[in-house]
């Protein structure tokens, strides 16, 4: 059972999709450097590199001036965050801590992680989506081996609901016990998505077991879906019911396309246990593009004029251990940026034919069902050991 509140549609927000680090990175400094008195971030990958070092100095700077600054990171996605950069931190006044850190005691309590990206400055601006601070998502002196990223600028309305998202992650991250959250007992119920609309858009979230706003919503408008689906994931480990959906879709005349990672992966096996649902998409005439040119990092669906971009991977690991938190919008400029940022993405990508894969070679095969077993058998022994 889902349990929590559920955030409602706002309209009178502006929204802007930012595509890869050189686009959102410098956008997020420059508005930390504007900040006037707060500023809220909360990130699961966070390492040592230019990119981390760039945004420590810009962190501090803002303190050094009076700014409340909060840093609320994941207690493994830090694990590459030195020393020397918390001191930093702490030394100028941020307020840093770390959700779940790893301990041999919490057993597999140590799975849950907190997997949301935002950072929030003032009343005024807000950046949300899937990107870390590592050199892997912007490193202004080597552009070469990024990872394929998006970020969404926000202003308006929406800004409050994800300012109370963070809020109260922070107060749990300072009770005893806060290793699984715990929200308002409140109806889940998930308001209905208004008609096409300039601004409007809402905040979709996920707690693990407990709350899982963020893919009912999009289950719900995968069955509703008239004219397309365009789903982009790097790690396509979708839900049963997620799979369902996109295969009812396509056997209705719905255009389905998926648009996952190819070679470039941090993650290979993750890669070949997805690919065993690729015989029957296919044959339901789903279309699946591999990305070519580097690691495709990012989580954006679009079904017809609705679009969802965020942390979320829509994959059943997501759904069950991590915070996730998504934005949902029907803005009509939105919809559009969306649409050029996948059709450019659909060029670059390499176009899985039906005959050729299912003449695979036999080691492919063999690489693809061990992968997926295994994936299976974790799945299994997490579900009844939950």
């Amino acid at each position: 059972m889902q349990s929590g509140a559920v955030f409602p549609w706002r309209g009178g927000n502006r929204f802007s999709l930012l595509v890869d680090g050189d686009a959102f990175f410098p956008r997020m400094l420059e508005a930390i450097a504007g900040a006037r008195w707060r500023v809220d971030l909360e990130l699961y990958l966070v390492e040592d590199g230019r990119c981390a070092g760039l945004l420590v100095d810009t962190l501090v700077a803002a303190a050094q001036r009076g700014v409340q600054v909060r840093c609320l990171f994941d207690g493994f996605g830090t694990l590459g965050f030195g020393a020397a950069l918390r001191a930093r931190l702490s030394g100028a006044g941020v307020a840093l801590v770390l959700f779940n850190p790893l301990r041999w005691h919490f057993g597999l309590h140590n799975l849950h992680r907190d997997h949301r990206k935002m950072l929030l400055v003032d009343d005024r601006l807000g950046y949300v989506g899937g990107t870390g601070a590592t050199d892997e998502f912007w490193d202004p002196q080597d552009t070469s081996g990024l990872w394929h990223e998006v970020m969404v600028e926000i202003a308006g309305p929406l800004l409050a609901d994800w300012r109370t998202l963070f809020d109260h992650q922070w107060m749990l991250c300072h009770e005893w016990g806060h290793r699984r959250s715990q929200r308002p007992p409140k109806p889940p119920r998930i308001p209905p998505s208004p008609l096409r609309r300039e601004g409007s858009g809402r905040l979709a979230y996920a707690e693990a077991h407990q709350h899982r706003d963020v893919l009912q919503s999009l289950i719900r408008s995968l069955h509703r879906a008239n004219r397309r689906i365009w789903l982009a994931t790097p790690y396509f480990l979708p839900t049963w019911k997620v799979r369902r959906a996109l295969l009812k879709a396509a056997r209705r005349g719905v255009e389905v396309r998926l648009l996952l990672a190819g070679r470039n992966t941090d993650h290979p096996p993750v890669r070949y246990a997805g690919q065993r649902y690729y015989r029957r998409l296919l044959q339901a005439g789903v279309r699946i593009f591999e990305y070519q040119p580097r690691f495709l990092h990012m989580k954006m669906v679009l079904v017809d004029d609705w679009a969802s971009v965020g942390s979320c991977n829509f994959d059943h690991w997501n759904l069950r251990l991590n915070l996730e938190a998504n934005l949902e919008t029907r803005d009509p400029r939105f919809i559009a940026e969306a649409v050029e940022c996948f059709l450019a993405d659909f060029q670059v990508s390499h176009e899985v034919d039906r005959r050729q894969w299912l003449a695979r070679p036999w080691y492919r095969r063999l690489r693809q069902r061990l992968w997926g077993w295994l994936d299976r058998l974790v799945v299994d022994l997490l579900d009844r050991g939950g």
